[in-house]
């Protein structure tokens, strides 16, 4: 599978400039990468965010929002990668045209519905990252302003390998 892959050489060293801090984890079913759904589209199981003691009062007022974007540190994934070729294609693209978790700055990001409000997090579903994925932040999904319908990935459009049927 490596070949697949096109890789920085040297590796990009864990810049400290940018500051950020884990606010939290994601408690999912998903132990091993190969269980894992590849978009959060593709969950229908429930995931748990777990909040640190800190960030917990950042939690008012998200029982009147039914979908918020989750922004996750993928902290198990490949940092050196630049280019590759998706399971679902032939053709080698860029990482920043795919969805690759492995990426220079492996940030995950994801449009979950809330299930229930809790005093130290959310029960939340459609998530597609690893038990225990350190949390970014959590921001509330505006479908006036998120969503985009004539958005378009014209290589995925095209992709010479069809996608499995869902349901």
């Amino acid at each position: 599978m490596a070949d697949r892959m096109t890789r920085i050489d040297p590796p990009p060293a864990a810049a400290a400039n940018a500051g950020l801090v884990f606010i939290g984890a994601i408690r999912t079913p998903w132990s091993e990468r190969s269980r894992c759904p590849k978009n959060s589209a593709e969950s229908a199981e429930t995931a748990r965010i777990v909040l640190e003691g800190p960030y917990r009062p950042g939690l008012a007022s998200l029982e009147t929002v039914s979908h918020v974007i989750v922004l996750t540190w993928l902290d198990r994934a490949s940092r050196d990668v630049i280019a590759l070729v998706p399971p679902m294609d032939d053709v080698r693209h860029g990482v920043f045209a795919t969805r690759s978790p492995n990426r220079p700055n492996p940030i995950g990001v994801a449009v979950a519905e809330i299930v229930t409000v809790h005093e130290d997090g959310l029960t939340i579903r459609g998530i597609d990252c690893l038990d225990g994925t350190p949390l970014l932040d959590i921001k509330p999904y505006f479908a006036s302003t998120d969503a985009r319908p004539d958005a378009r990935v014209g290589w995925h459009e095209q992709r010479a390998k069809p996608l499995p049927p869902s349901g």
